[in-house]
């Protein structure tokens, strides 16, 4: 069999192996690198899709008193004086089984072919919040069914994040890693979005149900082209790992028999394949320098993020605005604003910490500034709505900055560690440790939340939580940020 026809089979994508034939010649490194970055674009895209219902319905589902003396109803067992804390129930029963599914995720990942694994999660995915939604067609009104149904939920939806970060590990090299994953990240903003927008749309016709099918729908038909066009690692295609020493533009013509060889010395690095293949365990991936440190600021900057996600639009609806409030679709419109800074957020923390290589520095830098950001916002955000977008923009660029950067260049960076000795297959463990420790802070902001406001409607408190998080995030990189500034001192001399 020719050298095509072998990157043929190891390419494993049906309609990737589909279009290559088709093409009769193998892509360009460059090439592939595009349609990775646009397939897991899209796919993790389409989970925070299908995560932002929740935050849209609430308004719904538990409607204020003034709402419900106009006639407003809400949903059992989400209405009533209780109905925020079963709502911050289900949101933790979702975060928490999240959390955890994540160490497990990511060490089944390192385990087998992430294409499958990826598709498997996203169909199931869409199965288990298309069933949330079910809720409205088929009348129930059990706590039980709702709280079992985003458990096996979050479960499911933790076969993402680890699986597209060790993919994107695997194509993008460390030169621009940040910059690059800064904007790859955008994928969390825009899904986003794109949920709120949908499950505003379906709000408009009062059906909640469907708020929740469509993103469902809509993530297992991206599965689907995850099955059939992802490629998980450049070597499955014949090319040289990301990290690998450049050579002639040549060496991607598969067909050149002199190229094979120069591929084959590139893939040596004096240790054996069977080294650089075999998965590392959690003690290993805890040991790598870092990996602690930037878990237990995750846990807090996710824990701020997750709060906003979750429950941003229902403070938009509750909050007054230059004299008036606004009703639950047109909050959770308005609610995108704080993602688009998002987006901003995350472009800037990659390419700041890619021009001074200080990743330690940036994130604290944008934790730092969040607090007063945050603070301005809770206080002079309600006087108009120029002031209010202003600030929830500069709050979410602020806020999902260090979120974004912890969750990709520095996993990324971190699971490709010197220390692993090329050993390509700690990607998804190291990421699955680090986001599934900030997982378990996004899943006590959401919950404490929904707790604080059942018993005070005073969101004062839920403010002073935000800003101790950022607080603690800060102060837990003091150290590697002291190491990152005697090297920048010490290369400027």
């Amino acid at each position: 069999m020719s050298a095509e026809g072998n990157a043929h089979k190891r390419c494993a994508a049906p309609g990737m192996r589909a279009y290559l034939w088709r093409r009769r010649r193998n892509l360009t490194a460059s090439q592939h690198r595009t349609i990775v970055l646009l397939v897991t674009f899209a796919s993790y895209a389409m989970y925070h899709a299908s995560r932002k219902p929740p935050s849209i319905v609430k308004s719904v589902l538990n409607p204020d008193a003034e709402s419900r003396a106009s006639g407003a109803r809400g949903w059992a067992p989400f209405d009533g004086d209780d109905g925020t804390r079963v709502i911050g129930t289900c949101d933790f029963a979702f975060l928490a089984s999240y959390s955890v599914g994540m160490f497990f995720s990511g060490h089944i990942g390192d385990r087998m072919d992430l294409r499958k694994f990826l598709t498997f999660g996203m169909l199931m995915s869409g199965l288990w919040v298309s069933l949330f939604g079910m809720g409205y067609y088929w009348n129930v009104h059990s706590v039980g069914y709702y709280v079992v149904v985003q458990m096996v939920a979050g479960a499911m939806q933790s076969t993402g994040w680890p699986s597209v970060v060790s993919v994107m590990g695997n194509w993008f090299g460390k030169g621009k890693r940040g910059l690059i994953m800064g904007v790859w990240n955008a994928h969390t903003s825009v899904g986003n979005m794109l949920g709120s927008i949908l499950a505003s749309m379906a709000l408009r016709s009062s059906n909640w149900g469907m708020s929740f099918i469509v993103p469902g729908v809509m993530i297992m038909l991206c599965g689907l082209l995850v099955w059939n066009f992802l490629v998980v690692s450049p070597e499955d295609v014949g090319l040289p790992p990301a990290n690998a020493p450049s050579v002639s533009s040549n060496v991607e013509d598969e067909s050149d028999e002199e190229s094979v060889a120069l591929r084959r010395l590139i893939n040596s690095d004096g240790s054996s394949r069977a080294d650089r293949e075999k998965p590392v365990g959690f003690a290993a991936a805890l040991k790598i320098p870092g990996v602690i440190t930037f878990s237990l600021c995750l846990f807090f900057t996710k824990l701020v993020a997750y709060t906003f996600l979750y429950w941003l639009p229902f403070y938009i609806e509750r909050t007054e605005i230059n004299g008036q409030y606004l009703s639950a679709a047109k909050a959770g419109e308005l609610s995108v604003i704080f993602d688009l800074g998002g987006i901003v957020g995350g472009i800037l923390a990659g390419y700041i910490s890619d021009r001074y290589n200080a990743r330690s520095m940036t994130a604290a830098a944008f934790v730092y500034l969040s607090i007063p950001v945050l603070y301005m916002y809770r206080e002079f955000g309600s006087r108009s709505m120029f002031t209010n977008l202003i600030l929830m923009a500069f709050s979410g660029m602020l806020v999902n900055g260090p979120y974004a950067l912890i969750t990709t260049a520095v996993s990324a960076d971190l699971g490709t560690h010197e220390s692993l000795k090329g050993n390509a297959r700690a990607l998804a463990t190291v990421t699955a440790i680090i986001d599934g420790t900030g997982s378990f802070g996004a899943a006590i902001g959401p919950m404490l939340t929904g707790y604080i406001t059942s018993i005070s409607e005073d969101w004062n408190h839920v403010f002073y939580m935000l800003y101790i998080a950022d607080l603690c995030a800060g102060l837990l990189l003091t150290r590697l940020i002291f190491k990152e500034a005697r090297a920048l001192l010490a290369g400027a001399l």
